[in-house]
């Protein structure tokens, strides 16, 4: 795991192949039951690093998956993600959809600003996706939450 990290913050001008194989494989470790909550968030803590600052989208969208599958398995808060706000409005379509969807997965009340501008987004699958996230934090009822992955 360590070998991982270190690949994710070597120097932008490192191979993005590198990096974009170690974010998708710390998703491989969030994914599974074998870390504990502590763990989860030092490496979605760096992930979110690399989705706010990475120069390559697919590195980007590596990181943002990988934090993704984090929440199939941890509840995480939504500070440790927060900052994937300031980068959203560069974002490319791909990248809003998966950080709505982070946001949505935090399940805090207080998402709700960060979501609630994209519903009305000039593409339909970031309107969609930011429904959803609505959806899931304004949930009463576990079982009303909606699964949209």
């Amino acid at each position: 795991m360590k070998e991982l990290l270190t690949v994710l913050e070597t120097p932008t001008d490192r191979n993005p192949d590198k990096r974009d194989v170690a974010a998708a494989a710390l998703g491989d470790l969030l994914r599974g039951t074998a870390l504990d909550t502590e763990s989860a968030c030092l490496i979605v803590g760096r992930l979110v690093g690399v989705a706010v600052n990475d120069p390559v989208t697919n590195v980007r969208e590596s990181a943002l998956n990988s934090i993704s599958e984090a929440f199939n398995c941890h509840n995480l808060p939504l500070g440790l993600v927060e900052p994937l706000a300031q980068a959203m409005p560069t974002m490319e379509r791909e990248l809003l959809a998966h950080t709505l969807y982070i946001f949505g997965a935090t399940r805090d009340l207080r998402a709700y600003p960060l979501i609630d501008s994209f519903l009305h987004h000039l593409d339909p699958d970031v309107r969609e996706e930011a429904r959803l996230a609505i959806a899931e934090i304004t949930a009463t009822d576990p079982e009303d939450r909606i699964n949209s992955t």
